[in-house]
């Protein structure tokens, strides 16, 4: 009998590939850090306000103070990433964020401005500090998003890459609104804030150990300030599957935007307090996590924009559920298959931009790509703060819920080569 040829028996698909690279360990190790202190920090400041304030829009104030600034700068800031060694921007912004965890710490302290009387003058400087951290963060995420795939030697490796990454970005989202919801519970908000800025410092120190890689080539001459910053925007608008995709997420995101209430719903209509509103955080990354480990085993590859516009009705329809439902284990459940759903669309999402965008244009598609996704995370909670005070809480997530559905109703009458999508066809 003859021997196989090698040649011919297909590969064998290695779910730990990424993970087998000592950088990008590194790499998922410091976005860990930095995630579950971040989602500790919003908990936090989320919870602080609404106590301050027992207002709805105020939890809408948060997103928007931090969404503008990360708007205004964020077509320069892909222009920087394109421009300037990805490392250098990922760890300087991480600097400012440990220097605004450290003042949300000392505003919350006995020794910072603990002595104002309760209301919105207490908030000022914590919005102040959310607008700073929104700066930052809008120079990380174009350099952090472009500065992953140099750490890859084999563009083979990218898919396994962005579903690793996804995994345990959604794992680190988990652990981030529980540990949060326990430490306002146990040793209050200024001790809350301390735990957020040891884990930004350890992020940091992570983050440090990454070897530095050089700017991909750049492909024809070199565009001035206006015209680079340009490109980005037309290249996105030129391709009609990633604008699709880009477009079906944002405004999906935008209008069920259910989470920025969730203070609201823990304290005041399911009544489970802090350690309940950690775990009301958490179930919509739970649910994102266990897809993401799923895809990772069993990647996505035919009816992919199908299975992308079945899933982001899904998260409307589980939207809705969630605002009409009184019971907690139920909630829990239903904001579970939020998540469930959304990982989906942000694996096949990344996917499509890293596939298509050359490497040397990745920061100024990664920043568009801010613009429509990062931002429209706090937008919508502006959104929804602002629909709850006009609407109330719930009539306002049954909105958004609604017109997510109708966003994914006209994306698949409209969007016909998003529909057909298949893994590796363009």
């Amino acid at each position: 009998m003859l021997p196989a040829d090698p040649a011919a028996t297909p590969p064998v698909h290695d779910p730990y590939a990424a993970l087998r690279l000592p950088d990008f360990r590194r790499l998922v190790s410091a976005r860990v850090l930095l995630t579950v202190a971040t989602r500790v920090q919003g908990l936090v400041v989320s919870w602080q306000i609404f106590k301050l304030t027992n207002n709805p829009l105020a939890l809408g104030l948060i997103g928007l103070s931090e969404a503008i600034p990360s708007i205004v700068v964020s077509l320069y800031a892909g222009y920087v990433a394109d421009s300037v060694r990805r490392k250098n921007i990922v760890v300087a912004a991480l600097a400012v964020l440990v220097l605004c965890a450290v003042a949300l710490a000392y505003f919350a302290s006995p020794y910072g401005i603990g002595w104002l009387a309760k209301g919105s003058l207490y908030t000022l400087p914590l919005y102040g500090v959310i607008f700073v951290s929104g700066i930052a963060r809008g120079f990380m995420g174009p350099a952090l998003f472009s500065f992953m795939p140099q750490l890859l030697p084999d563009r083979a490796l990218l898919p396994n890459a962005i579903t690793w990454n996804s995994t345990t970005y959604q794992g680190s989202a988990v652990l981030g609104p529980a540990i949060g919801g326990y430490l306002i519970a146990h040793l209050g908000v200024a001790n809350s804030y301390v735990v957020s800025t040891v884990l930004l410092a350890l992020a940091l120190f992570q983050f440090a150990r990454i070897a530095g890689r050089p700017l991909p080539p750049t492909e024809g001459e070199r565009l001035n300030l206006k015209d680079s910053v340009l490109s980005g925007l037309k290249f996105i608008f030129s391709n009609q599957l990633v604008l699709a995709a880009l477009s079906l997420d944002m405004f999906a995101v935008l209008f069920g935007g259910a989470v920025a209430l969730l203070p609201v719903f823990a304290s005041d209509i399911l009544k489970v307090g802090a350690t309940g509103f950690g775990h009301l955080e958490a179930a919509p990354a739970v649910g994102s996590v266990l897809m993401a480990v799923v895809l990772t085993y069993f990647p996505l590859r035919h009816h992919v924009g199908r299975k992308l516009l079945w899933s982001v009705a899904g998260f409307g329809v589980a939207t809705i559920g969630f605002a009409l439902s009184t019971n907690f284990v139920l909630s829990l459940v239903l904001l579970f298959l939020t998540g469930v759903f959304d990982s989906v669309s942000v694996i096949v999402r990344s996917t499509l931009i890293h596939t298509f965008t050359p490497e040397y244009m990745k920061g100024r598609v990664s920043a568009v790509n801010n613009i429509f996704i990062g931002s429209s995370n706090e937008i919508g909670a502006f959104e929804s703060g602002a629909a709850a005070r006009l609407m109330g809480t719930v009539p306002s997530v049954v909105f958004g819920g609604v017109m997510t559905l109708l966003v994914v109703a006209i994306t698949a009458w409209k969007a016909d080569k998003l529909r057909r999508l298949e893994l590796g066809t363009k």
